[in-house]
């Protein structure tokens, strides 16, 4: 129950912190509840005294956040090397050329496609709402590139 009691006490200064490091909301509440798992572990927390307290949930809290970048950024690693190959405006002319060349591709890699260089979407996300890994989701924009380049050559030739 302590542990609880401590949590509550707490709540809007962790929010706060929360939400002044992160990129959104639900970003911050991420955080916040990784915290509040691992403070019900922490033997002895609740016996200290508030401002330490708040100082291991804000410290716990950084150090997510750094592991997660740290993360973001081994992961999309792949994908910005795939973007100076490839940047959106060396096959952009305007709209509607851009939307016949992406009809050429299957509809699925036409969307992939779409979310990576218009809704700016992480190959994670993109994997989360077409149900697929991010690893797949590498694969197909990188497949789907090609085949874009090929296009656009045998238009040129």
């Amino acid at each position: 129950m302590e542990a609880v009691e401590m949590y509550e006490n707490l709540k809007e200064d962790l929010l706060r912190f929360a939400r002044s490091i992160a990129r959104h909301e639900q970003e911050a509440f991420d955080l916040v509840q990784d915290a509040a798992e691992k403070s019900l572990k922490q033997e002895g927390l609740a016996d200290l005294p508030v401002h330490k307290q708040r100082a291991w949930f804000f410290r716990v809290m950084k150090n997510r956040l750094i592991d997660d970048r740290r993360k973001e950024k081994r992961l999309s690693g792949w994908e910005e090397e795939e973007e100076e190959e490839f940047p959106e405006q060396s096959f952009m002319g305007n709209r509607l050329e851009t939307m016949e060349l992406l009809s050429t591709l299957d509809s699925e890699l036409s969307d992939i496609v779409f979310k990576r260089y218009w809704l700016q979407m992480t190959s994670k996300e993109i994997g989360e709402v077409l149900g697929m890994p991010a690893a797949t989701v590498r694969y197909k924009l990188h497949f789907a590139i090609k085949k874009l380049r090929k296009q656009l050559e045998a238009e040129v030739i």
